[in-house]
């Protein structure tokens, strides 16, 4: 359950920017043999997440690998109600974190290249993680020393869902797929979020609801 919410952990692919999926099927194909889903999907943030399940398995790291995630990282889109919607959580007193899978250089590019550095207090990655999906999550939430009930994790799949479940966060949805969204929502669904929002721009007003209700 949540009560009011003091922290946030986001993940950058689908939440913070519109990434391009070309560079993960890439890393799939070349370094797993495989392509990151079939039929090749458009959506970076399942292409993503799959790749994921690859690395988790096979466990390969590799410099030429975080070369392939920079590239995404550079070419990613920010959103444009990001700026406005952390301003105005951080003024809010919200703690803003990232909790992502995404290598150390990749974050760093991404945060450095679209000068968003100045929001987050902790900054977590699978190299500093030590390890993927929900590890971020666990790792970011010892090391800010945030409470469970009072913090909340913004994903965009299922397989955000499954892990902020596994690190004990609340998930919102960031509802980019609107049948999806239906889809994950449904009474039963495996990984229900505690909430969902389809715009940035609704986070601080989600964030005044739940202490409302509180």
């Amino acid at each position: 359950m949540i009560r009011k919410i003091e922290a946030i952990l986001f993940e950058p692919v689908g939440c913070l920017a519109e990434f391009p999926a070309e560079p993960f099927h890439e890393i799939a194909v070349r370094f797993f043999g495989r392509a990151a889903h079939k039929p090749v999907s458009k959506s970076a943030s399942r292409a993503y997440w799959h790749l994921l399940n690859l690395l988790e398995a096979g466990q390969h790291h590799g410099a030429e690998i975080v070369a392939w995630e920079v590239r995404a990282g550079t070419a990613a889109s920010v959103y444009e109600d990001v700026r406005p919607a952390l301003t105005e959580l951080r003024e809010m007193g919200v703690k803003l974190c990232i909790a992502s899978s995404l290598s150390a250089a990749a974050v760093a590019c991404f945060l450095e290249k679209n000068a968003l550095q100045e929001f987050f207090a902790v900054v977590t990655n699978r190299e500093n993680a030590k390890g993927l999906k929900s590890v971020p999550l666990t790792r970011t939430m010892a090391n800010a020393d945030l409470a469970p009930e009072h913090s909340i994790f913004l994903t965009d799949t299922l397989e955000g869902l499954k892990a902020g479940n596994e690190a004990g966060v609340p998930s919102v949805l960031m509802m980019n797929d609107p049948d999806e969204a239906r889809r994950l929502a449904m009474p039963g669904a495996a990984g229900k979020p505690a909430g969902g929002i389809v715009s940035l721009h609704e986070l601080p007003d989600f964030v005044r609801l739940v202490a409302a209700k509180s």
